[in-house]
């Protein structure tokens, strides 16, 4: 442990996170750890089940996709209320796109060639319901230029869709003047913080968006199942989505076949929700709370500005911003033969992933030691100098 570990006070939360007693656990990028405390819930959700039966919806799991959203508001600067959760990042963006028409003057929509495939196909699919689907091209692969961003936005946009963070460069988007450009021309603004939301602080407030969404899979250590939605409180009433069911109702158990949609969040619900994985967000979400943003993001840019410098130190390549305010959590190395390299530092439990186009990807978090950092660059300087990634050469593995 080095001296900057010891005195470390976030590194006081480690042991509540189990699988860091067992690997060099660097992907959280991707898949947080998860907390002990996630057992004890489970067992809950269990006896919750086992002992009301069907009393728990009433009793406690009706409330959950707010309550769950109450846990999100601090983390991005909403009111209370005003988050609600959902199954899957991609379902909450086509709730959204489903409130949207195109077969007037509006048809544009406006993405970038970086943003999460998921949400490129499902922007794609619009154009069967008559969007002009415009994605601005990335010059370098690592960042979009925000100017073109805003020049290809006009008075025929329906909606802007962008990632806050890349999620294979770990490049900030300049989100403010691309969502004031769609405000001036009266077009909607649609964020995906998946990938920012507990690595950064987030103001939605500050920002301006329409809408912003994310999900606890990765930074705030809640396990799949787990996304939730953000629209601005005072645009709720303005959107109605296509993509619905009764638990968007005002009176869900009348059962009426006419739907009287509610006026808040819950407008953007739909179907029955996944009770167990509110459960298993719970934990993470308390303790990042807990923790504080402000605390994580600047461990965060202590340590990716490590992971920087002993990359430089070895001439590794690097697809990640190099200026802290562009930077997220995440550092990519495109070393040669990147897939193969990754295999082989999972092989020696150090856990990362790879993408095409970005490379490995390291993802120290606020439990992350920076003994940690140190040994997984060190591991790769021995896996090129015996050329141990030969062996995962035509072993491709179709996840991660």
């Amino acid at each position: 442990m080095t001296a900057q570990d010891a005195a470390d006070p976030l590194l006081a939360h480690r042991d509540r996170f189990p699988i860091l007693a067992r690997c060099n656990y660097l992907i959280s990028n991707s898949l947080g750890a998860v907390p002990a405390e996630v057992a004890e819930s489970l067992r809950a959700y269990y006896e919750t089940w086992a002992t009301r039966g069907v009393r728990a919806w009433e009793e406690t799991w009706w409330m959950l996709v707010s309550e769950l959203g109450d846990l999100v508001a601090p983390l991005i600067g909403a009111r209370p209320g005003s988050v609600v959760f959902q199954p899957n990042v991609t379902l909450a963006h086509a709730v959204i796109f489903s409130a949207f028409s195109f077969q007037g003057k509006r048809r544009k929509v406006v993405t970038d060639a970086m943003h999460f495939p998921s949400l490129l196909y499902l922007l794609r699919e619009l154009e069967a319901s008559g969007a002009e689907v415009v994605v601005v091209p990335s010059d370098d692969g690592v960042t979009v230029d925000t100017n073109r961003l805003i020049a290809a936005i006009d008075d025929r946009t329906a909606f802007v869709n962008v990632s806050h963070v890349l999620f294979k460069s770990s490049y900030i988007h300049d989100v403010a003047p691309i969502v004031a450009k769609a405000r001036e021309v009266g077009a909607y603004s649609i964020v995906d913080g998946y990938q920012s939301v507990g690595a950064l602080p987030v103001d939605v407030e500050a920002l301006g968006v329409d809408v912003y969404i994310g999900g606890c899979l990765k930074w705030l250590c809640g396990g799949p199942g787990a996304a939730f939605c953000w629209v601005r409180p005072e645009i709720v009433s303005w959107l109605t989505p296509r993509l619905t069911g009764w638990m968007s109702h005002a009176h869900p158990f009348d059962f009426a076949p006419d739907h009287d949609r509610r006026g808040d969040a819950w407008r953007f619900l739909h179907g029955t929700p996944n009770i167990s994985a509110f459960y298993a967000a719970r934990p993470g979400l308390e303790i990042v709370n807990r923790i504080g943003i402000e605390a994580i993001r600047e461990k965060s840019l202590r340590q990716t500005a490590h992971l920087l410098t002993l990359a430089d130190r070895r001439g590794y390549p690097c697809t990640t911003p190099r200026a802290p305010e562009r930077r997220g959590g995440t550092v990519a190395l495109d070393v040669a033969n990147g897939y193969e390299v990754s295999r082989c530092l999972k092989a020696l439990d150090i856990l990362c992933d790879y993408r095409p186009g970005a490379g490995i990807r390291l993802s120290p978090h606020f439990y992350t030691r920076d003994d940690e950092l140190d040994a997984a660059l060190a591991a790769l300087d021995e896996i090129f100098a015996g050329s141990a990634w030969r062996a995962f050469t035509g072993r491709r593995s179709t996840v991660t």
